[in-house]
């Protein structure tokens, strides 16, 4: 990364906290959460394992045309698919359903190269790794064709990291930006888009396009 990631709080359990929209304690979403990693030989499998399915099971709204909106994370599992904010809310949950601190970032990216003046809000999520106390940033937004995100750690040796692998890589020159915060909550203006805009069309035409 060009930059340095910047914790909203000091605090790893702040990143640990359930809320009305990373309702990681909901029974449903703390079910899903154990029956994915009750294999896993580490919290670094853990991690892999819940992004990875979250990435690859939960559909990314536009990709099918659904059209109902979701935003909290039980929403989102109930659904199968989500908006990248909703899907980062459902990461989030699940990981912190199994104790593994992670927040929300967030780009600033071009919405359509076909007009690069205009711009929308993308959601991520960063997860800290506890086995090299280090936060890495995991986009579940969700692979096609041009978009294609790993989750970019191999194991918890100190080469473990390779470069970080995003949907999107920045394009300063478009005005697109990496906000470094890393937050314990979603973004309000990213919560009152969704829980506003109920349909993926009204939503599209309203999404957030700054912090």
């Amino acid at each position: 990364m060009s930059f340095e990631l910047a914790l909203e709080s000091p605090q790893l359990t702040d990143y640990l906290r359930p809320s009305a929209v990373v309702d990681c304690d909901h029974p449903a979403v703390a079910a899903q959460a154990q029956s994915l990693v009750e294999e896993a030989a580490s919290t670094v499998d853990q991690a892999r394992i819940l992004y990875e399915w979250v990435r690859d099971a939960i559909a990314h709204t536009c990709d099918i045309q659904a059209e109902p909106v979701a935003c909290t994370a039980s929403e989102v599992l109930h659904h199968g698919h989500g908006f990248c904010f909703a899907k980062a809310h459902l990461l989030a949950a699940l990981l912190r359903s199994c104790g593994i601190p992670t927040g929300f970032c967030y780009q600033r990216l071009v919405f359509d190269d076909a007009d690069p003046t205009l711009h929308t809000l993308h959601g991520l999520n960063a997860v800290y790794i506890k086995a090299l106390d280090r936060w890495i940033r995991l986009d579940a937004r969700g692979n096609k064709p041009g978009v294609q995100a790993e989750f970019g750690c191999h194991g918890a040796g100190p080469d473990s990291v390779d470069r970080e692998r995003l949907a999107f890589p920045i394009r300063p020159h478009l005005g697109e930006i990496d906000y470094p915060t890393i937050f314990t909550q979603p973004h309000p203006a990213v919560i009152r888009a969704l829980q506003t805009h109920l349909t993926a069309a009204a939503l599209i035409a309203h999404l957030p396009n700054t912090l």
